[in-house]
């Protein structure tokens, strides 16, 4: 007898797997049963806890009531009165003075001395009853003899009273008077209680005890407690869902089991957990609410219930997974296989050549398509594999006049399959032949269109050129704004043809980069000076910083590189409104041979069309101002001739802050001999820029040339220079350079002064040769006219006597900044030389008096300097 096999069908794996599932899910609704009522029996035997505490405290304060009213009170209605001492605070409110202080009394009404004798007691009392205790209690004794109120707490009364006139302890003594009152009149009531309630600057819970003794003759009087239950609940229990309410069931029990004085009860959205006071109407409920148990039931049960979710999902997806792919392969498999087919089908109709898989052994068609249909009643097909293994697979065959190839293969498979491939050769030659055609049309439209764009470009340029010429001279005969805006717009317009005429030749690779020798800063100072129109057209700063040598020359294509620089710098212009333009060049440390410039705009930022524009022409919208729109070839061409020049372009946009056009082109160095001696070697120069980027690139200008640079802080008194290098007029003096970035070249501003454009190094340069050979024209003068009256008998020495003296005293109140005597000084000096026909002195002490009414202390110094090596020349001439 053969043992029972359990069978693998799909019922009996889908019925196991559901049972599996269905027990999962009782054990986890089992488990959070427990966990519920594990939960539900923990608070039921803390709730019966504390009942049980609250009944004992309500017990032990019952007998403290009674002690007070019977023992303290009576006591006090018979005793003589004693000294006692009391403080009015409010008008009927006196604050009882006493030596122990572990409670504070307060009486609220007129009373006589025995009501304060028996405050008296009352507080020494509850001093012993309350000296242990840390939470706030207070007492209230409504005094059926004069109808007075007495307030006994551990709280701080006198303070509180006396801090806040309408505090929260005059409103709880108004609410337990009204209280005490109306239970007074209750004739059926000797004891009741009050709710929980809250203390709101302590967050102190409690609930109010009160119990009346009825007096004949007498109105009732009142004796009530507040018993603090803050101390009694345990810690996660939250005091704020605790209620104290009457008991409508009844069911009081005195049992000491807690499951039989606690009952539960769902009330939506809550459960109440509910636990009478024996021996009082009252019920203490907890108050749960019914979303607040279940996350906390499900986060005491997290991990459980995870591990049973994740065993969950693993059953659904082993079930599923076993039923699709291995208990119904059969219905799968066959979808797929006639998806199979189909595709396959579709695949062999849309060859291009016939196809045809024949099987000799059954003599029947397993693969072919309409070509290999249409041929196969013409063909041998046996014929045809006979004579293919004498060729290599390979045959031509003639069916109606038509030329085709035969391939034939043999199937690895199935020895008797064989494969045909029929390929019309006639079609194919006739496709080829079109395709030659289009080849040729395509490239002779190619040529026309490239020889067409050359032609317009020399055709064009020549006009653009003479109407530019002839605008420039009518500009120059009639300035005007007018004038200078065509001339703008014409050569924007030869900019353009110019463009599109070198794009022709870079893309017929007609154009060759053509190497020489070139200084890289006439490049800049042409750059700069062919677009300072437009830069000030529109009031745009520019600031062009060369890093590299100003004498360096440089081995590359200088046309193409003036090309890339003017032609970005243009659309730069275009893109930005207001703000500056900066141009940086150097190179890299470890790659001297590659020119690294970096020009920085200010504008609102390239859109995302333009940067298209970079991998070809016109493909977005440009940039444009009131002046004119920037063009779309620019990127595209800047790109192509950095390619050419071995180097890259990188333009990178910033919505609202500008543009960075990064060039890098393949320039190597040229090598020059050493100069021995530089240009202005021996010249002192001292610089007063207040622009720093401004300045740092001055002082690298002529430091290259061989000048030396001092500063107003790093001279010293007495230090003469030069040339004064500054970009404020008001601290022009004779022989200085006024810079600015607007100036076309050099213009004279007097004899000795000079306003420069400082991104100009060759106007920066002769504008400095100019000055220089001014002082050697003025040191000749001077020496062949010598003062003839300065030194007449009685004049020279009068002259040494005195003027060294003044000029001492320059010094001294110039260093004390005494402005007024050195204003005096100078006054004299300037009547010395006038006196003694001393033109040149005369001049400087008017302009040092000058600066001292504009209070501009470094020029001070720099013109007493100048009169200090005035004086001191004419002494050494005199004393020759």
């Amino acid at each position: 007898m053969r043992p029972y096999k359990f069978p693998l069908t799909s019922g009996n794996v889908t019925r196991f797997f559901v049972m599996f599932i269905l027990v999962l899910l009782l054990a986890s609704g089992f488990m959070i049963h427990n966990a519920v009522n594990a939960w539900l029996t923990d608070k039921r035997y803390a709730m019966a806890d504390i009942a049980h505490v609250m009944q004992k405290r309500i017990d032990a304060y019952r007998f403290a009531t009674w002690q007070i009213y019977e023992n303290l009170a009576a006591n006090a209605a018979g005793s003589p009165p004693n000294s006692l001492q009391e403080t009015r605070l409010r008008p009927d409110v006196y604050y009882l003075e006493k030596t122990r202080r572990k409670t504070e009394a307060l009486i609220f009404g007129s009373h006589d001395s025995s009501t304060l004798d028996m405050t008296l007691r009352m507080s020494n009392y509850l001093d012993t009853l309350w000296g242990a205790e840390n939470n706030p209690w207070s007492m209230y004794f409504l005094n059926g003899q004069d109808n007075s109120l007495i307030l006994i707490s551990t709280l701080p009364l006198k303070d509180m009273a006396t801090r806040y006139k309408d505090s929260a302890i005059s409103s709880i003594v108004d609410a337990r008077r009204a209280e005490m009152l109306q239970q007074a009149n209750a004739l059926d009531e000797r004891e009741s209680f009050s709710p929980l309630r809250r203390f709101t600057w302590q967050n102190d819970h409690y609930f109010t005890v009160r119990t009346t003794f009825n007096q004949p003759g007498h109105l009732a009087t009142v004796v009530a407690f507040d018993m603090p239950i803050n101390d009694l609940i345990p810690l996660n229990m939250p005091l704020e869902n605790f209620q104290l309410k009457q008991d409508v069931t009844g069911t009081a029990s005195t049992d000491d089991d807690g499951m039989h004085s606690t009952t539960v009860t769902l009330l939506n959205p809550n459960v109440e957990i509910a636990a009478s006071l024996a021996s009082t109407p009252l019920q203490l409920v907890y108050r749960v609410p019914i979303l607040g148990l279940i996350a906390d039931t499900l986060r005491n049960l997290l991990w459980p219930l995870l591990a049973n979710f994740v065993l969950l999902l693993l059953s659904l997806a082993g079930l599923l997974l076993l039923r699709q792919q291995s208990l119904r392969p059969s219905e799968n498999q066959s979808a797929e296989l006639e998806s199979l087919r189909i595709l396959n089908d579709e695949i062999v109709a849309s060859l291009p050549v016939g196809l045809l898989v024949y099987d000799f052994a059954s003599n029947r068609t397993i693969i072919s398509n309409k070509i290999a249909e249409h041929l196969l009643p013409h063909l041998n097909l046996q014929k045809i594999i006979n004579m293919s293994d004498q060729h290599q697979g390979v045959l031509q065959a003639t069916v109606n006049n038509e030329v085709y190839e035969i391939r034939h293969a043999r199937s690895m498979l199935a020895a008797n399959t064989q494969l045909f491939m029929m390929r019309d050769q006639d079609r194919e030659l006739l496709v080829n032949k079109k395709l030659q055609k289009a080849q040729q049309v395509l490239d002779k439209s190619h040529q026309t269109r490239q020889q067409l764009l050359q032609n317009l470009g020399h055709a064009l340029n020549r006009p653009l050129s003479n109407v530019i010429d002839h605008l420039q001279a009518i500009e120059s005969a009639q300035p005007g704004d007018q004038l200078e805006n065509a001339v703008q717009e014409a050569q924007a317009l030869r900019r353009l043809v110019d463009d599109i005429v070198l794009l022709n030749r870079l893309e017929t690779h007609d154009w060759a980069p053509d190497a020489e020798a070139f200084n890289l800063q006439s490049v800049l100072d042409e750059l700069v000076t062919e677009a300072l129109p437009s830069l000030r057209r529109k009031g745009l700063k520019l600031v062009v910083s060369n890093r590299l040598n100003s004498d360096e020359n440089r081995f590359g294509d200088r046309r193409a590189i003036y090309k890339i620089l003017t032609t970005l710098l243009h659309y730069s212009i275009t893109s930005t409104t207001w703000g500056r333009i900066s141009i940086e060049v150097s190179h890299a440390a470890d790659r001297p041979d590659r020119l690294a410039i970096e020009m920085v705009d200010t504008g609102a930022g390239l859109t995302v069309d333009e940067l298209g524009n970079t991998d070809f022409p016109f493909l977005g919208e440009t940039s444009h101002d009131r002046f004119g729109q920037a063009s779309g070839l620019a990127f595209f061409l800047c790109k192509q001739l950095c390619k050419q020049l071995g180097g890259h372009l990188e333009i990178v946009a910033r919505p609202d802050i500008g543009t960075r056009y990064s060039i890098q082109v393949h320039a190597p160095q040229e090598h020059q001999q050493i100069q021995e001696e530089k240009l202005l070697e021996g010249l002192t120069t001292l610089i007063d820029i207040n622009v720093d980027e401004v300045r740092k690139i001055v002082v690298r200008q002529l430091e290259n040339w061989g000048a030396s640079c001092i500063t107003p802080d790093e001279r010293f008194s007495g230090q003469d220079h030069d040339v004064l290098v500054t970009d404020d007029p008001g601290s022009l003096t004779a022989w200085s350079l006024l810079l600015t970035d607007d100036e076309p070249g050099y213009t004279a501003i007097s004899r000795d002064c000079f306003r420069v454009n400082f991104n100009i190094s060759s106007a920066m340069q002769d504008a400095l040769l100019q000055l220089i050979e001014l002082q050697l024209a003025l040191d000749e003068t001077e020496e062949e006219e010598a003062p003839a009256q300065l030194f007449a008998p009685g004049y020279f020495q009068l002259f040494v006597e005195t003027v060294p003296d003044d000029v001492k005293r320059l010094y001294n109140e110039a260093a004390e900044r005494d402005l007024s005597s050195l204003a005096q000084t100078a006054h004299r000096l300037k009547g010395v030389f006038a006196m003694l026909n001393l033109t040149p002195g005369k001049q400087l002490c008017e302009t040092l008096e000058q600066h001292i009414t504009e209070c501009d202390n470094s020029n001070i110094k720099n013109t007493t300097s100048e009169i200090d090596r005035y004086v001191n020349e004419l002494l050494q001439q005199g004393n020759q």
